[in-house]
């Protein structure tokens, strides 16, 4: 948009430094973590995830908005984000898709963000001394007045914002757009069979489920705080723990829940935070990472096998805490090292702290679905083998 029309505003973080530039989206004043995302494709996906909760996402690409929007890239019903930070954003978007530009479609929904300054610096900034939390403004531009806002806000270490993404309802998943998502035919192998799997909804983004249908599973969503007793209900061949938003550790109900679930002894997958809580139910113990893992093309894997995939996530397991008697790693962020997977040596149960269903992102690591099915229906051949 023209400098002339553009609305000013201005961004401080905790430690005081500011900057200042234009306004895009909503206007208004939004605090939040402040974190930075390194893909160059995928905006909308990203500011939609829950996982993105209580968070202002800086975008390293240079420029913002180029598509639009669309309701088929949504991952949830609404952005999660507390605010968006990007160098340019472009105004009149180009492609078939589009239904509306990133700004009003922010605007729309009452999310500020801000554009016109140095995202690399910034980046560069949080790489150097952390995560921390920041604000943006178009009604206090003193910065000193601003910075006391940010300051006052609670860290995310410690914080439960599960409340604030899970469903309120239980509902069984259903997509009209699925076979427009469908990228892998050998999916249909699995049309004719049908596994129930409850979806733990700590904040799940749609193409898991999406990723879970397309494997023959009949998804039912259920909230966080659903006790076991009513998970069993459904008699599920195979329970799913969803990703979600702050700190795994202060998620108590879904942390005693899994360790209830792991009792009967049914195939179990978990992604980014059920990754987290599945090792927090097993015993272990997670950690603030300083600037978490947020991007297309990170490297995960072990014993000479590499996957590149989607992360977002800003805790991870600490592997000295971990039960070796029952657990093993089975992937490694080939960055720093880092837990990046688990498996149960002797139940069906495994977890990744990166996205297989990647969206965006590649589709490497897409078979953990097809492992998480042949879990299942190995479980219920033994089960049929029992009773007959």
């Amino acid at each position: 948009m023209p400098l002339s029309d553009a609305i000013p505003a201005i961004f401080v973080l905790a430690d005081g430094t500011t900057y200042r530039g234009w306004s895009f989206g909503s206007t208004g004043t939004t605090i939040g973590e402040v974190v930075f995302n390194t893909g160059i494709t995928g905006y909308q996906e990203v500011l939609t995830d829950p996982s993105y909760c209580g968070q202002i996402v800086v975008f390293t690409y240079p420029e913002l908005g180029n598509t639009g929007v669309n309701p088929e890239d949504e991952e949830s019903s609404r952005p999660q984000v507390r605010g968006a930070i990007a160098r340019n954003i472009c105004t009149r978007p180009s492609n078939w898709r589009s239904t509306q530009s990133l700004s009003k479609y922010l605007q729309r929904h009452h999310i500020p963000g801000i554009y016109g300054i140095d995202t690399r610096a910034l980046t560069r900034k949080i790489r150097i001394f952390g995560a921390m939390n920041g604000g943006i403004s178009t009604e206090i531009l003193d910065e000193a007045e601003l910075l006391e806002q940010v300051q006052a806000a609670p860290s995310m270490k410690g914080l439960n914002l599960v409340h604030e993404v899970t469903t309120k309802d239980v509902y069984e998943w259903s997509d009209p757009t699925h076979p427009v998502w469908e990228f892998n035919p050998a999916c249909q192998e699995h049309s004719e069979e049908s596994f129930t799997v409850v979806a733990i909804d700590f904040g799940v983004k749609r193409n898991i489920l999406r990723r879970l249908a397309s494997y023959g599973c009949r998804v039912i969503v259920v909230p966080a705080n659903t006790s076991p007793e009513e998970i069993l209900k459904y008699n599920p061949d195979g329970i799913f723990l969803s990703n979600g938003p702050g700190d795994p550790a202060s998620v108590s109900e879904g942390i005693e829940t899994t360790k209830a679930l792991l009792g009967t002894q049914k195939p179990m997958f978990g992604i980014c935070m059920g990754h987290q809580i599945l090792g927090h139910a097993l015993g272990a113990e997670t950690f603030k990472l300083k600037f978490g893992h947020r991007g297309l093309n990170q490297p995960a894997g072990l014993q000479q096998k590499v996957e590149i995939t989607s992360q977002n996530h800003s805790f991870a397991i600490d592997p000295e805490t971990l039960p070796n008697s029952v657990v093993e790693i089975s992937h490694l962020n080939l960055n720093d090292c880092t837990v990046a997977g688990l498996r149960h040596k002797s139940l069906p149960v495994f977890s990744v702290q990166y996205h297989p269903e990647a969206s965006p992102g590649p589709h490497d690591a897409d078979y953990l679905f097809e492992q998480f099915v042949q879990a299942m229906r190995a479980d219920r051949q033994a089960t049929e083998a029992k009773v007959g």
